[in-house]
């Protein structure tokens, strides 16, 4: 699978792991930063995945910052990104079968490499369960809601 990643300096070392495991597993990665474990600031990553999915560089995306936190939050505002915290592999799979995640985030002083190696093995291998009504019903849900808050000038529209 073709994925992006991209990291803020809290997450550079953890990013580096998850990058090296992926491409010894035969997956593409575009690493989108940052490159050095410097002071950068999360929402400008969190935004360079987001616009790098909206733009079909891949289907999916990784982002790492300290707690996982403040990635997932900015990610989150990019209309069509759907960013969820996995700490664990449960999480990692049922956000793609269940809600269409197309970014999983991890908090790199939360969780160590092995077990994110086994959160992204788990978000990769997952599909989303589009032909389960209740599924669909759900996501087709998330999606009003997105729609309802968001104009074509990126401006709030709750009508």
């Amino acid at each position: 699978m073709k994925l992006v990643i991209s990291s803020d300096h809290a997450g550079f070392a953890l990013k580096e792991e998850v990058r090296a495991y992926l491409a010894k597993s035969s997956h593409e990665v575009v690493d989108l930063g940052a490159y050095n474990d410097e002071p950068s600031d999360y929402p400008d990553f969190a935004e360079k995945v987001g616009l790098a999915l909206k733009q079909g560089v891949a289907p999916r995306g990784i982002l790492i910052c300290g707690s996982g936190v403040g990635v997932c939050v900015a990610a989150n505002k990019i209309p069509g990104i759907r960013a969820g915290i996995c700490h664990d592999t449960y999480s990692a799979h049922q956000g793609v079968e269940h809600d269409d995640m197309n970014v999983i985030v991890l908090g790199a002083r939360i969780i160590g490499s092995a077990l994110a190696f086994e959160c992204v093995n788990a978000f990769i291998g997952a599909k989303f369960i589009s032909t389960e009504e209740r599924f669909v019903r759900r996501f087709k849900k998330v999606m009003a809601i997105e729609a309802r808050y968001q104009c074509g000038d990126g401006s709030a529209n709750p009508t």
